[in-house]
């Protein structure tokens, strides 16, 4: 049996709305994802942020724990973040195969939790702005994003700065 990818490494779950940019988030059909009231931000405006903090960690490794996935796929997804950031991107908590309205269903944290439990990860992170149904083994692992800063926000990145270390810090 092959192993899944990711299995023995440091993986980071990464989702896109209310992590890289505001939550708010809307999708027409012939424009495609846009915020809905922008105001001074802008898609994957946090991108360059994450960017730099994942720089001193080149072994960490993305699972894309985002709903655009359900909608544009893995490979589309992912051509949405920079270069640096999708080179790193190894898969999704959601693929094709899986019964998309079920997974709909299920809450973020159990989802993730689930991908976890398959990919057998060294040790993990999760970003994500939905504090819904993550289990008692995410503690220190799970750093809930605020919905409207995302990433930006002061007390996130000082919390997945310190989480990113302590992750490395374990590898050595």
């Amino acid at each position: 049996m092959k192993a899944m990818s990711g299995q023995g490494e440091l993986l980071l779950y990464l989702d896109f709305d209310g992590v890289l940019h505001p939550e708010r988030v809307w999708w027409h059909p012939t424009v495609g994802p846009y915020l809905s009231d922008p105001g001074k931000d802008k898609l994957f405006q946090h991108a360059t942020l994450l960017e730099r903090l994942l720089a001193p960690y080149p072994e960490v490794r993305i699972i894309l724990s985002t709903t655009w996935v359900r909608r544009y796929g893995v490979a589309k997804s992912a051509k949405e973040l920079r270069p640096a950031l999708r080179q790193r991107v190894i898969g999704a908590t959601f693929h094709n195969r899986m019964n998309q309205e079920a997974f709909a269903m299920t809450l973020r944290g159990q989802q993730v939790w689930a991908d976890v439990q398959k990919r057998k990860p060294r040790d993990w992170l999760a970003l994500d702005d939905c504090p819904d149904g993550w289990p008692p083994e995410a503690a220190g692992r799970f750093i809930w994003a605020d919905p409207h800063q995302g990433l930006g926000h002061p007390e996130v990145l000082t919390r997945f700065k310190q989480q990113l270390e302590a992750k490395h810090a374990q590898q050595r």
